[in-house]
């Protein structure tokens, strides 16, 4: 059991660092420090987007923005450590 909540743990771990990549491309990309033009970027902005939004849609629906700022990322981050502490905590 060890094992599978370490592999879950790791698979969480990636996940956030995903949506902390996510939400950093948006920010270069909404400032201009970044083109889409670029097909590298493109092509990083389009996986992040596939990988992050499914998750932070639902979300996005509940919690509204803050004076135009998406908290949806950090709180999913949030969720997501808390789901790990209760694995590490209950499940070993």
């Amino acid at each position: 059991m060890h094992s599978v909540v370490t592999l879950l743990s790791t698979v969480i771990e990636i996940y956030v660092w995903l949506l902390i990549a996510s939400a950093i491309l948006s920010w270069l990309i909404a400032f201009n420090v970044v083109n889409m033009s670029n097909q590298f970027v493109s092509a990083v902005s389009q996986f992040l987007y596939k990988i992050t939004e499914p998750v932070l849609r639902p979300l996005r629906q509940v919690i509204p923005s803050i004076g135009g700022l998406d908290v949806t990322p950090i709180i999913l981050i949030l969720l997501l450590y808390f789901v790990r502490n209760l694995m590490w905590e209950y499940l070993i």
